[in-house]
């Protein structure tokens, strides 16, 4: 079963991660849609954060993993948000599981498919020896020579967790991302539709969702509502919570 983080009483509403993150990343949102007055489960979704690592990664295992939670908790008549990754997922279980699903919102993501753009992340990643037992400092230092970006570094290194007094490790499981990175990239299959409210946002300095991307989305989506956030990019969320919430809250009490 998922790990998961469930607060406040209401209307379910499922968060999801995207790849390499956790469920500590909606952690302050999350509180925001509690206040309005939603049930909230933010989850850890396979091979990530505190849920389990198995050799099987694929969005087919994952949105499996997020039916069987449901079905654990009794949640139906949900809505559900996933970003980047999480987003091919909440598409994917939508498309699979309408019944399930009320209201589906899609940050920074298309159906569509994404040639492996995480290289240097994971050289980074990979250069860790955690045989030596490095310090956190140590750990920044090694992932600072492959990812220049200091807000990426520490949305990666959020997931140093003492393994055991003296010895940190990473939260994810590195060696089936390395072994299976094509999995994330996978579109979203030609016949699957969801014709619910959907809500996709992307970010005004993101290139994943472009313009001419939009009448493909449409194709799975027909009943959507595309919003933009201006000076944002993958990270819309993080980088513009005000105005995520705001959309997203408007969106959800329509």
């Amino acid at each position: 079963m998922l790990y998961s983080k469930i607060e406040g009483e209401g209307k379910p509403f499922i968060i999801m991660h995207g790849f390499l993150g956790m469920s500590d990343n909606w952690k302050t949102l999350a509180g925001q849609y509690v206040e309005a007055g939603f049930q909230i489960h933010i989850l850890d979704l396979r091979n990530h954060g505190r849920s389990f690592h198995s050799d099987e990664w694929s969005y087919e295992a994952m949105v499996q993993d997020v039916y069987e939670y449901c079905q654990e908790n009794q949640l139906t008549n949900i809505d559900i948000l996933g970003h980047s990754m999480g987003g091919k997922v909440a598409m994917l279980f939508a498309t699979t599981h309408p019944k399930i699903v009320d209201k589906l919102i899609v940050a920074d993501i298309g159906p569509k498919f994404y040639k492996q753009h995480h290289q240097d992340i994971l050289a980074g990643l990979n250069a860790v020896d955690f045989s030596v037992k490095p310090s956190r400092a140590d750990v920044e230092e090694i992932v600072s020579q492959y990812v220049t970006d200091f807000g990426t570094r520490q949305f990666l290194l959020k997931n140093l967790y003492w393994k055991e007094p003296g010895q940190l490790a990473f939260r994810f499981n590195l060696e089936v991302f390395n072994n299976n990175l094509d999995a994330i990239g996978k579109p979203l299959p030609e016949e699957l539709v969801f014709d619910k409210p959907t809500l996709f946002i992307r970010g005004g300095e993101s290139g994943y969702i472009l313009d001419s991307d939009v009448d493909a989305i449409k194709e799975h989506f027909p009943n959507l509502q595309l919003e933009t956030i201006p000076g944002a990019g993958h990270w819309l969320h993080a980088e513009n919570p005000k105005m995520f919430f705001e959309l997203t809250a408007t969106f959800l009490k329509e």
